[in-house]
């Protein structure tokens, strides 16, 4: 079951201008099974989300992108965004409160919104963003090989905030997946590998695909 992780649109997150059931649709038709609507700092409508899940027969599970001081970090089982900001390790704790996952996105890129090498003190973070479809392949790789250094387990997300984008990074699950729940417990067990989805259909990531 392939899945788009990280995902953003211009109904909640002012820097993308992805209309939600449009990038939903597209997802469809690209081939994903799924798509996580990970808004910065806010949920996006659940309602809204099953409206279309149902319409569009593809798992659309609502998590949240929260930036912490250290940088930002893709949750999903929390039913409300803290009401300010918090150190990494704390909303970890947080999360793990809640029997949800925390996933450190895009933990090198160039902007002062990843974790970087602060991913070492947060040994109980879920998993690592490795392939990351708006950092550079460079950066991605020091994802890749800081994860493999901690045993960490490996997601791939879009962070799409252009239709065009829409699954060019995914992760792809063993199991079948339901709703946010099993995605939880997929993730907490590490059942998944980043992918890269092709146009022409889905083939594993190599690490090379942009």
């Amino acid at each position: 079951m392939i899945i788009d992780l990280h995902y953003h649109t211009k109904e909640y997150s002012s820097c993308s201008n992805i209309d939600m059931e449009e990038g939903i649709r597209v997802a469809k038709e690209i081939g994903l099974d799924g798509i996580c609507l990970t808004e910065h700092d806010i949920f996006a409508s659940r309602k809204k989300a099953k409206v279309l899940q149902e319409k569009y027969n593809i798992l659309v599970v609502v998590g949240i992108e929260i930036l912490t001081f250290e940088g930002d970090i893709v949750c999903f089982g929390l039913e409300k965004a803290p009401e300010r900001m918090m150190h990494a390790i704390h909303l970890v704790e947080m999360v793990n409160s809640a029997n949800g996952v925390a996933i450190a996105a895009h933990p090198f890129r160039n902007n002062n919104r990843g974790l970087g090498y602060n991913i070492r003190n947060i040994l109980d973070i879920h998993a690592i963003e490795s392939f990351n479809g708006n950092t550079d392949l460079e950066n991605n790789l020091k994802a890749v090989k800081l994860a493999q250094e901690l045993s960490i387990p490996q997601t791939g997300g879009s962070d799409a905030h252009r239709l065009d984008r829409t699954g060019i990074f995914a992760t792809k699950f063993e199991r079948a997946i339901k709703n946010e729940r099993e995605l939880i417990e997929e993730i907490k067990a590490g059942r998944m590998n980043p992918w890269f989805l092709s146009r022409r259909g889905p083939t594993q990531n190599t690490g090379m695909d942009f």
